[in-house]
């Protein structure tokens, strides 16, 4: 089974990162190649543009994809699932005009021309709206483009909407939201080894955020414990060896921006030897 990923670019480390975190560590490396094999027999990566990746799925060239949801809409494939949102590489794709110009509305734009490196998205946005302007296909610059007169207004990427000040561009709205995915092709979709990889994958993200807490707990201030852990599901409670039977151990997975008011609580309730560890994959 295949894996199409960016081969360069911003999406290209946090994607190999994910996957190495899942488990599928890259075998021969990475640069300058063309595939990579995984430390499963059963699962290759191969290295692709951004804007190419759901094509490759489409045709069979990769079974699965990891690329920004802006690019499978723009390729317009077919028979093609989404399997997971990967979150990250969070970005809008928005229809921007000069801050001193005069298209302050969609409507404004209707006989206008407007540049993007998105055409499909671009027409269908302004198609679900009644209007057909020009729109020019440009392969970069995007943001110059109205002030030389190639357009009246842009849709284009934007992650933090400096680089649109920058250009004196104002939002005039939002297009379209999106994040990283993975996605593969409907006939394969289902076949245990792609579920295999959307369920390591799933895990890494599952467990971001979260820390596992280990305590000992007095039996008679286990409910008191309980009460204060806000767990997923509740803690898991074990005997101690040699505990005694007076003092029994507590697991629980928290998230990480709640260990320090827990930590506190836990004391406070009976708790001691309290441990706090990274969880690097969480399957629920």
């Amino acid at each position: 089974m295949r894996i199409a990923v960016p081969n360069k670019g911003r999406l290209h480390e946090p994607t190999i990162d994910l996957l190495e975190r899942a488990g599928l560590h890259l075998e021969n490396g990475a640069d300058r190649q063309l595939y990579a094999d995984t430390v499963d027999p059963d699962v290759s990566v191969l290295f692709a543009r951004a804007a190419d990746i759901p094509e490759y799925v489409a045709d069979g060239a990769a079974d699965m994809g990891i690329t920004g949801y802006d690019q499978v809409r723009e390729a317009q494939v077919t028979d093609v699932a989404e399997l997971l949102d990967l979150e990250f590489g969070r970005c809008r794709l928005v229809l921007a005009a000069p801050e001193d110009g005069s298209i302050a509305s969609v409507d404004d734009l209707a006989g206008g021309t407007v540049a993007t490196e998105f055409p499909n998205v671009t027409r269908e946005f302004f198609a679900e709206r009644g209007l057909e302007p020009n729109v020019v296909e440009v392969s970069g610059a995007t943001e110059l483009t109205p002030h030389v007169e190639i357009s009246d207004a842009i849709v284009d990427i934007t992650s933090t909407g400096t680089t649109l000040k920058m250009n004196r561009l104002g939002v005039v709205e939002e297009v379209l939201s999106s994040s990283v995915r993975l996605f593969a092709r409907e006939d394969v979709r289902e076949e245990p080894k792609i579920q295999e990889v959307r369920t390591a994958l799933a895990s890494v993200k599952q467990a971001e955020g979260k820390r596992y807490l280990m305590m000992n707990v007095p039996e008679d201030r286990l409910d008191d414990v309980r009460d204060v852990i806000p767990g997923l599901g509740g803690p898991t409670v074990m005997d101690i060896a040699n505990g005694g039977g007076e003092k029994v151990a507590v697991h629980a997975v928290v998230d990480e921006r709640a260990v320090f008011e827990t930590i506190t609580d836990v004391k406070q309730a009976g708790a001691s030897d309290i441990l706090v560890t990274e969880i690097e994959r969480l399957v629920e």
